[in-house]
């Protein structure tokens, strides 16, 4: 017998503001033209005045609960992905917990930047198949409009605010690739190229938040390489091939980063979900949100062999191989 970590339930949350490429043009050199064909983005949601990183994993995880048919206190622990949290401490994940009544459990934070959800994926995974838990909720929610420089055309375009959830449960399986669950994991990272993608603020730098700064040219190039090269090391580890993969469920940051790995991998763009046109790139919530989008649109379906994967800050990046 093999415990494997599976997927209840998905949720997904999209604060209620829209912003259009057109509302950057009143106050940016830039145009809709210019910012759909160098990323794939048309729009991106905007949390509120108030609204905090926490209430958006709350409004995801609610939804999670419900797909799943569970009430907060069937979850052991909460794991959120995020590197916009509420406050520097105690963790978002305390925060849902209280938000959502739960009376027992863990809860703690994990910070990878875009490549957030899928170490937090990871860590889950492992407290499953250990036996720490038997149920994990798994968050990825972020306000990166509260981080941003608007007055760099080449970075506030391009990031919006959200969140994503789903529940694992450890399930019986027979140890073969066609359990479901997740069937492996791939964790990278190399602080080398950390002034690529970062903050310029810090509590033991400057004291403030900061806004974010990137490299964008320089960037794209390691993402591709990396991203193609981290899902071939998890498809390995599982015994599986590109080819297995019905799905890719890609970091949502650029259309062009995705249309690359894809590509690099061999695998058609009829079998990636792609919703960075309509949500920007969210961090650590891109790939949740992705998903819980996938299922509600009938395409991931029960048994299909689903690949995540992602890159950000740090540089982190990793791949998660599961089935659905």
């Amino acid at each position: 017998m093999t415990i494997r970590a599976v997927v209840e339930g998905v949720g997904h949350y999209l604060p209620e503001r829209i912003v259009p490429n057109s509302e950057f043009e009143k106050i940016l050199d830039t145009t809709d033209e210019w910012i759909r064909t160098r990323s794939g983005i048309e729009q991106r949601h905007f949390a509120a005045e108030g609204q905090l990183t926490s209430d958006l994993a709350i409004r995801a995880a609610t939804m999670a609960l419900a797909n799943a048919g569970l009430q907060a206190d069937d979850i052991d622990g909460v794991i959120v992905a995020t590197s916009t949290p509420d406050l520097t401490f105690p963790s978002v994940a305390t925060m849902v917990q209280q938000g959502l009544g739960m009376t027992r459990g863990f809860g703690f934070d994990v910070q990878a930047v875009c490549a957030g959800f899928v170490y937090a994926l990871t860590n889950a995974n492992a407290m499953v198949v250990s036996g720490q838990a038997n149920r994990v909720l798994v968050i990825g929610a972020e306000t990166f409009s509260r981080i941003m420089d608007w007055t760099d055309r080449g970075t506030c375009v391009l990031f919006g605010d959200g969140a994503g959830a789903l529940i694992l449960s450890a399930q019986e399986g027979n140890g073969t690739t066609d359990d479901r669950g997740i069937l492996s994991a791939d964790l990278n990272s190399d602080g080398r190229y950390r002034d690529m993608l970062f903050v310029d603020g810090g509590v033991s730098s400057t004291g403030t938040s900061g806004k974010l700064r990137m490299q964008g040219n320089a960037l794209f190039r390691q993402a591709v390489e990396k991203l193609a090269s981290t899902a071939e090391a998890a498809l390995d580890k599982a015994g599986l091939a590109s080819g297995d993969i019905d799905w890719i469920v890609p970091h949502q940051a650029n259309i062009r980063i995705i249309q690359g790995t894809a590509k690099k991998m061999g695998i058609s763009m009829d079998n990636v979900v792609v919703t960075v046109q309509n949500h920007g790139n969210t961090s650590a919530a891109s790939i949740p949100l992705a998903l819980s989008v996938g299922v509600s649109e009938g395409k991931i379906k029960r048994g299909d062999l689903v690949l995540t994967e992602a890159i950000g800050g740090g540089l982190a990046w990793g791949a998660v191989i599961l089935r659905w």
